[in-house]
């Protein structure tokens, strides 16, 4: 089996090849250890020495020096927008009020598609749709100390969906993600989601389980 032990931003990339690619979540993302499969059907044991968020453009270094393009598989999402900046950032608050991991675009929030907050939001006078496209949620992106540019995400105002028959072969999970939605307390938090460290053990082959930064 092929193995990954770094990865290369893709601002470092430059022009080299990716022998492959492989299509991940977000939480495939940012596991630190685990078993992908890529597009061209390679297995490639990843075991990273930390668990950054990856995004769109990333790449997974092989032994040999190959690259594994790391491609931001589509999720089901709600992309929301308020009347003006204002309004927009008293969403914001609502959301991180609630532990909701949250993607600030310049004129949009993007979260995880779930009817009870969309609900809460429509009343809260936004504009919420439902679409498509790559999650980069902020408060986890290379918090090692990169900065990671949601610019070369090719994140526009709509979700790209990202055309891959694709499948994945995830193992060896080190953390579990913790998604309950306080739904009905407000606890005073900033409006991004927060990561928690958590080391649970999975041995099952779901996408539930990662490692978080």
């Amino acid at each position: 089996m092929l193995h990954a032990h770094a990865f290369v931003p893709a601002a470092a990339v430059g022009g080299r090849p990716f022998a492959d690619s492989v299509v991940l979540s977000f939480e495939d993302r940012r596991r630190r250890r685990g078993t992908v499969t890529t597009l061209g059907g390679l297995e490639v044991l990843v075991d990273l020495a930390e668990a950054p968020a990856l995004g769109h453009g990333d790449a997974y270094a092989l032994e040999d020096g190959r690259l594994i393009e790391i491609v931001a598989e589509a999720e089901e999402l709600l992309e929301v927008r308020g009347r003006d900046p204002l309004h927009t950032l008293r969403l914001a608050w609502h959301l991180g009020n609630r532990h909701l991991e949250t993607e600030i675009g310049p004129k949009w929030l993007r979260i995880r598609r779930d009817h009870v907050i969309s609900d809460m939001l429509t009343g809260l006078g936004a504009k919420v749709a439902e679409i498509d496209g790559p999650f980069q949620p902020e408060g986890g992106a290379y918090e090692h100390g990169h900065a990671h540019d949601h610019g070369h995400h090719a994140h526009g105002d709509h979700g790209h969906a990202h055309g891959h028959d694709h499948g994945h072969a995830h193992h060896d999970h080190d953390h579990h993600e913790h998604r309950g939605h306080d739904h009905g307390h407000d606890h005073d938090h900033g409006a991004c989601g927060h990561d928690h460290g958590h080391d649970h053990e999975h041995g099952h082959g779901h996408k539930h389980g990662h490692d978080h930064a």
